[in-house]
């Protein structure tokens, strides 16, 4: 009996020694670990301070070898630079940081950050009184002793990893380097690029919505913009020409929708799912700053909802969500956590002027993925049940608050979301617009449609379908009156699926004017008549929905 103990008790040590050598070494290459296992302190911490950077490599051929230097002084950024292309390699950024009262009298903090071949105080004539450090892959640290420049704006105080020469940085008071890590660039597909803050983070505060002076308010909804690491690889681009032989999915895609808002002057944009192409994003981060920071750059509020593709990349939906809800601009919010889905939030934009008056209630839903159930409903998810619950709930209770606060207009309301409703389907609908294929709605019908009738909601929207971009008017069954418009935003980039020559990729723009209760919609294509207004329609007027005349 006791020979049988010792025995199973060496064959369990053995089994478990063997287990934790394994994820160990899988944790140097890929991050299996929690991040709390990785290091206490949050990446991006206000208070703390960069005393080091350096890069750390290692083979997969080498079993001893490690992507990770000793935790207790180093934190990894844990993004691979060659994003797992390297067929046996692998580099990680390490930072070293402290707390600012945690400094000693010899520690050194990091004044800049220089990327390149030469010494900058050799290759520049400013610098050639400073000492220069050299770390692997090129980088160059300026640092200094001196205890008083830790309290400096100057200082760096958080490092992080952007991939791809058109990248850029939406977050206030960090910049990228312009230098590329100079790596081993075998197998190496996205140039790799340090981004630095300098001094504490930048306050900013959420954006407040309002009807403007001319008791308008215009929305512009941009989907499907299925944005890459890197310039990406357009899809079914027209027109097929010569003029546009050569062409990069998202400096196009983007393009056009600076355009868009340069012609537009939009007072918010919707992003309505698919930003990210995950699966030629392998950093879904360097993606989804694209949009931000040009839409930071025009000064615009944006509210945001995922798609099926965003969250197939690097980042998660909750991950995505965190870092969006940090951005300038950003309207986004999680939502509630008791229900289905990230995103299940609401936007009021207000009566113009200084009151608190709502005009106008956005409400946008998480409409998930892929079908949680193939076999029985093939195809795409659905709305819950809870999240039509809150949506009842939530508008239910804004009546009641918008109604004591005695607006004197009709308030209207709107919903976005990413997969079409199954109603979208309905043959019989009245449409403006194209119908250019089969809408992609869930099989299984939780009539979220009718919920948005009861609450009163004059239009929902929606992406997912690139190539259709009509309106739809749904009747009531029995008196045969209009209840509500389903719209399509259409695709707008040029990473996702376009078809056929008389399609060119576009975006929906709503005007709400306050004063006549009236809601108008039309339609900006990024090729042929750009200048036209397409299918322009008024959808509400007087509070209620009306069919085209």
């Amino acid at each position: 009996m006791t020979r049988r103990i010792v025995r199973a008790s060496i064959q369990l040590g053995i089994f478990a020694t063997i287990i934790l050598f394994l994820v160990f070494f899988l944790d140097t290459r890929y991050r299996v670990l929690p991040q709390s296992i990785h290091s206490h302190l949050p990446l991006h911490h206000e208070g703390l301070v960069i005393t080091d950077i350096t890069v750390q490599t290692c083979s997969s051929l080498n079993p001893l070898g490690s992507c990770k230097l000793d935790a207790n002084e180093w934190h990894r950024i844990e993004k691979d630079l060659y994003l797992s292309t390297g067929w046996v390699s692998g580099a990680y950024v390490h930072i070293k940081r402290k707390r600012e009262e945690e400094l000693k009298e010899d520690d050194r903090v990091i004044e800049d950050v220089r990327i390149g071949r030469l010494d900058p105080a050799v290759g520049e004539k400013d610098e050639a009184a400073h000492r220069w450090e050299a770390r692997p892959a090129g980088i160059w640290l300026k640092r200094t002793a001196k205890r008083h420049a830790a309290d400096s704006t100057n200082v760096v105080t958080a490092v992080d990893v952007l991939f791809g020469a058109d990248a850029v940085e939406p977050r206030p008071g960090w910049e990228i380097k312009d230098n590329a890590l100079q790596l081993d660039t075998a197998g190496e597909i996205h140039e790799a690029r340090l981004t630095i803050r300098r001094g504490s983070p930048k306050p900013f505060s959420k954006p407040v919505p309002r009807i403007g002076k001319d008791g308008k308010f215009k929305i512009m909804q941009v989907s499907d913009l299925h944005l890459s690491t890197g310039l990406g690889v357009c899809r079914d681009a027209n027109p097929k020409t010569k003029e546009f032989a050569k062409c990069d999915a998202d400096p196009r895609t983007l393009e056009f929708v600076a355009k868009a808002i340069v012609d537009e002057k939009p007072d918010m944009v919707v992003l309505s799912g698919d930003i990210v192409n995950g699966e030629t994003a392998p950093d879904a981060q360097t993606a989804l700053f694209k949009i931000a920071e040009l839409l930071a750059k025009h000064h615009i509020p944006y509210a945001t909802i995922w798609g099926n593709h965003d969250d197939t990349g690097s980042l998660p939906r909750d991950a995505l969500m965190s870092l969006i809800e940090s951005l300038p601009y950003s309207l986004a919010a999680t939502g509630s956590n008791t229900i289905e889905g990230i995103g299940n939030y609401y936007v009021e934009v207000l009566a113009h002027g200084n009151n608190k008056h709502s005009a106008l209630t956005l409400y946008f839903l998480d409409t998930h993925s892929g079908s949680p159930d193939e076999r029985l409903y093939p195809g795409y998810d659905w709305l819950k049940p809870k999240q039509i619950q809150w949506f009842k709930d939530t508008a239910q209770t804004l009546k009641k608050s918008n109604g004591h606060k005695q607006y004197t207009h009709i308030h209207l309301d709107m919903a976005f979301i990413h997969i079409p409703l199954p109603e979208y389907t309905n043959e019989k609908n009245m449409i403006v617009g194209k119908w250019g294929e089969t809408p992609m709605a869930p099989r299984f019908n939780t009539h979220f449609k009718d919920a948005l009738v009861e609450e009163g909601v004059k239009a929902v929207s929606c992406g997912h379908d690139h190539v259709n971009d009509y309106c739809a008017l749904a009747k009531n069954d029995k008196s045969d009156d209009p209840e509500l418009w389903m719209c399509y935003a259409g695709g707008v980039g040029f990473g996702g699926y376009g078809r056929d020559e008389w399609y060119h990729r576009r975006i929906r723009v709503f005007e709400v004017d306050a004063n006549e209760a009236r809601i108008s919609t039309w339609k900006r294509v990024e090729y042929g008549e750009t200048e036209k207004r397409l299918d322009e329609q008024v959808i509400v007027d007087s509070g209620r929905v009306i069919a085209p005349p």
